[in-house]
């Protein structure tokens, strides 16, 4: 398998009732897959749970086997220098390559943070990035942030 840059994110979609995220959150814990990163959006019926986790394979198998879906998606983690513009200046260059980005959330990484995106095209994204001087974590990188 080649080398990749995107990162595989774990998203559940939760009813939105009481105990629904402490049960998610019970069986990770229990399976030793660490969360990194997460974003939670919610409507009045169900929320969504998008998280990059320490070991996402690991942690959609755990999840199934406790009766929960899930589901793996492929995303780009933007490394982002801790100075003003910075996720500008990206930004910019990923809408004048004309990707768009359905959602982002960030997570601080010690002298940086990283900026997920989800998009129609992560591997465009991860070119015009790495074209522009940007640089996007690995996969391994990403899923032990903060260890």
């Amino acid at each position: 398998m080649g080398f990749s840059s995107t990162i595989q994110q774990l998203s559940v979609f939760l009813e939105n009732r009481e105990g629904r995220l402490d049960e998610v959150l019970k069986v990770l814990a229990a399976n030793e897959v660490n969360i990194v990163a997460l974003s939670l959006a919610d409507t009045s019926d169900y929320g969504m749970l998008r998280m990059i986790v320490s070991e996402p394979e690991k942690g959609k198998a755990a999840l199934k086997e406790s009766g929960i879906t899930s589901m793996l998606t492929d995303v780009v983690a933007l490394r982002v220098p801790h100075a003003a513009g910075s996720l500008s200046k990206a930004m910019h260059q990923i809408v004048e390559g004309k990707i768009n980005v359905e959602y982002m959330y960030a997570f601080a990484n010690g002298s940086d943070a990283a900026a997920v995106l989800k998009s129609d095209d992560p591997e465009k994204v991860v070119e015009i990035l790495k074209g522009n001087g940007f640089d996007v974590y690995s996969a391994d990188e990403a899923y032990r942030a903060n260890q």
